[in-house]
């Protein structure tokens, strides 16, 4: 993947991040979201490249933007796009920490078409790399990743979505004597944080959309880390019908352990995300005498780089303020 076309898709996610700011703190993750979506697509839509959309905003008649096997751009080299317009839709709306806007991209055929269902997940930084498993028991994954990263149980960190379906894994993880940060929303977040040194999040355990699942692995690829996924129909209420939709179109087994190299089938894999609100691994959107600043992490399996951008959009009449 060429550097300028990991320019262009940064550009993508910024100005979905800024288009989503402007509904920070106001009560409106419909609103939100919306404006994401169309930033996002409309200036996919002025790259030249054959993008298609493998994990998006839903099926086609979901989704009027966005949707699963939408194809975008002026036509050129084949791309599969994987996006979230904005992980954290209720994080946006009460300006909450950590709403991002994500994108992953990859060569054709490279990135998992993961149904639209649960997904059981782990993920954790590169010390942790074969020591632990999506099928281990909570207790086990906290004892390796305190022994990999030479700290008691004690000092761990796990982050987990706050959910009334964790409440059992939540008791285990706290049996251990383990730390908990339970994070509202943003899953994505959670799981990439483990392999960012100075969020302070050492471990991911729980359940969230599958789709979030393969852009985590996206990035987590890119920087090292671990991610395994094992799909989770029994806790979803269209289990069975997503199932059956699943087994047509998922090319793969869908009860198996799920690693990143079946995910993310490719060493040319980019993950980008634009901080829409402040949060600890990137900072949000600020607009200010007629320009926009945006924080963003590009992380790439190409070259194993991870690089934060600043960039200053100035105005008619905007000043530059670093």
């Amino acid at each position: 993947m060429n550097i300028s076309r990991i320019m262009q898709v940064l550009n993508v996610a910024e100005l979905a991040a800024i288009a989503a700011a402007e509904w920070n703190g106001k009560g409106d993750k419909v609103a939100a979201d919306e404006a994401a979506t169309e930033a996002m697509r409309d200036a996919f839509n002025e790259i030249d490249f054959s993008g298609r959309i493998v994990i998006g905003e839903g099926e086609r008649d979901e989704a009027p933007m966005l949707f699963i096997g939408e194809e975008l751009g002026r036509g050129g080299e084949e791309i599969d796009i994987a996006v979230d317009p904005l992980e954290g839709t209720n994080l946006c709306a009460y300006n909450r920490p950590n709403a991002l806007t994500t994108i992953a991209i990859a060569p054709k055929d490279s990135l998992l078409f993961a149904p639209d269902t649960y997904m059981h997940k782990i993920a954790a930084g590169p010390a942790c790399r074969g020591k632990v498993h999506i099928e281990a028991s909570p207790e086990a994954n906290v004892k390796a990743v305190a022994t990999a990263l030479d700290k008691p149980i004690s000092e761990v960190n796990v982050c987990i979505l706050e959910r009334d379906r964790h409440e059992e894994l939540i008791s285990a993880v706290r049996a251990t004597g383990a730390r908990i940060r339970l994070i509202d929303d943003g899953d994505v977040f959670g799981a990439i944080a483990t392999a960012v040194p100075g969020t302070g999040i050492d471990l991911y355990l729980g359940s969230g959309g599958a789709p979030e699942g393969v852009l985590a692995a996206a990035g987590l690829k890119a920087i090292g880390g671990i991610f395994m996924g094992k799909l989770a129909f029994e806790i979803d209420p269209d289990g069975v019908e997503k199932r059956a939709r699943a087994e047509q179109t998922a090319g793969l087994d869908l009860d198996a352990a799920l690693t990143m190299d079946m995910l993310v089938r490719s060493d040319e894999t980019v993950f980008i995300a634009s901080g829409v609100t402040d949060g600890e691994m990137l900072e949000g959107v600020r607009i200010e005498d007629g320009s926009s600043s945006t924080n963003s992490i590009i992380m790439s399996s190409a070259d194993n780089t991870v690089r934060f951008v600043k960039t200053i959009r100035r105005g008619a009449q905007g000043i530059v303020r670093f």
